[in-house]
C-alpha cells in the first residue's frame, strides 16, 4: 500500500443509508479514480451487497461475529459478507464492543475467510492488546472525540504516537490507523505524521453537504 488507507464508515446514518449508501459510495470511487486515494466504503450490513454491486472500491463490513454456520440466529459471519461482496470487516467498533473472546474469533473467522481486519481500539493498551490478535489493522479512536469534529491527531496525539510504538513492539506486520473526529486534508497528514497509515471517519463526510467535496478535501492532505 504506497497511499494511506481511508475508511469510510456510513454507521446507521439516513445519509448513508440504501439508495444514500450506493451514491456515497460512488462519491467515494469517483474520488478515487480521479486522484488514486485508497479508499473503503463500509456501508450498514444490508447495504453491502447493491454497494458492491455499484463500485469496483472495496467494501467492507461495520461488524462480524466469530461463529460459522448453524444455529447462531441474528448473528453475522464472514462466509455472509463475504458472498454479499466485502472483502474486510471492522471489529469491536466502540459503537458495536465485543468482548476479547470475541474479537479473537471474529478475527480467526475472518482471517479463514479471506477477510481484511480492522479492531478498533480505544487506548495504548487496548491497542497493545489487539496487535497481538495479529489483525491487519488497529484504529485507535477515543470515544469521547468520535464525531466531535476535534481530530484525534490533534486532541491527543500521544494516543496515536503510543499507539503505533505499541504496536511495533508487538507485531510490526500490524498498521496503525488513526480514528475520532478525522474530517479535514489536515487531519489527515497529521495522522499520517504521526505514523499511522491512514484515517477511519464517518460524519465528516458521510453527513456532509457534499460528500464527495468533502473527501477531495481529505484527500487534499496526501
Amino acid at each position: 500500500m504506497d497511499r494511506p488507507l481511508i475508511v469510510l464508515n456510513f454507521k446507521t446514518y439516513t445519509e448513508g443509508t440504501g439508495s444514500n449508501a450506493v451514491a456515497i459510495a460512488q462519491a467515494c470511487r469517483q474520488v478515487a479514480e480521479e486522484t488514486g486515494a485508497n479508499i473503503v466504503a463500509s456501508p450498514q450490513l444490508p447495504d453491502i451487497y447493491r454497494v458492491a454491486s455499484s463500485v469496483d472500491i472495496p467494501v467492507f463490513s461495520q461488524h462480524m461475529d466469530g461463529v460459522g454456520a448453524g444455529s447462531y440466529t441474528g448473528h453475522i459471519t464472514a462466509q455472509t459478507i463475504k458472498e454479499a461482496g466485502a472483502t474486510g470487516t471492522l471489529i469491536n467498533h466502540s459503537e458495536r464492543r465485543l468482548g476479547l473472546a470475541q474479537i479473537e474469533a471474529a478475527v480467526e473467522a475472518a482471517r479463514g475467510a479471506g477477510l481484511v481486519t480492522i479492531i478498533c481500539t480505544n487506548n495504548i493498551p487496548t491497542t497493545r492488546a489487539a496487535s497481538a490478535l495479529g489483525p491487519d489493522y488497529v484504529a485507535v479512536e477515543p470515544p469521547e472525540l468520535i464525531g466531535s469534529g476535534i481530530p484525534v491527531s490533534k486532541a491527543d496525539p500521544e494516543v496515536v504516537l503510543g499507539s503505533v510504538e505499541a504496536v511495533q513492539r508487538v507485531n510490526p506486520n500490524v498498521k496503525v490507523l488513526c480514528g475520532a473526529g478525522i474530517s479535514k486534508g489536515e487531519d489527515l497528514k497529521a495522522a499520517i505524521e504521526l505514523g499511522s497509515v491512514g484515517v477511519l471517519l464517518a460524519s465528516g463526510v458521510v453527513k456532509a453537504q457534499d460528500p464527495k467535496a468533502a473527501l477531495y478535501d481529505l484527500v487534499s492532505g496526501i
